[in-house]
């Protein structure tokens, strides 16, 4: 199972759900992509052994992808202070990959109807939800 993580600013989501796929699942392939060399540093330091940084590899990596993990700005162009290009959404977007998507409420999206939690609480459920689609698929 091809995992996507896309992560920005400073990448410590991305990089608390890479130490956590990684420790709870197995046969697993993450990829990590920052937007930025911060960001996709702070993966690498978590573990991931695949990782790029930039527009490019994120349009590519959401072709290749089973399941796409990051806050929900990555499918709004100009989220994240500006880091997620259009191309980069609209990847995302059209990908045929499940979409797990952590409701951050930062970067002026706010998500009505959803509690604010704080991380590991977001961590854990996005874990969970992953572990139902790699278990609907045998992994």
């Amino acid at each position: 199972m091809n995992i996507v993580i896309i992560d920005g600013q400073g990448g410590q989501l991305g990089a608390q759900l890479v130490k956590e796929i990684s420790a709870q699942l197995n046969n697993i392939n993450i990829t990590a992509i920052g937007t930025n060399a911060v960001a996709t540093a702070s993966m690498l330091k978590a573990g991931a052994k695949n990782a790029a940084t930039g527009e490019n590899p994120v349009v590519v990596a959401c072709r290749k992808a089973d399941v796409i993990i990051g806050p929900v700005g990555i499918v709004i162009a100009d989220s994240l202070l500006g880091e997620i290009t259009e191309k980069m959404a609209v990847a995302v977007g059209k990908s045929n990959a499940a979409r797990i998507l952590i409701p951050m409420n930062k970067c002026d999206n706010l998500i009505a109807g959803v509690p604010d939690l704080n991380t590991g609480a977001l961590i854990a459920d996005a874990v969970s939800k992953l572990r139902f689609i790699a278990q609907s698929r045998k992994v």
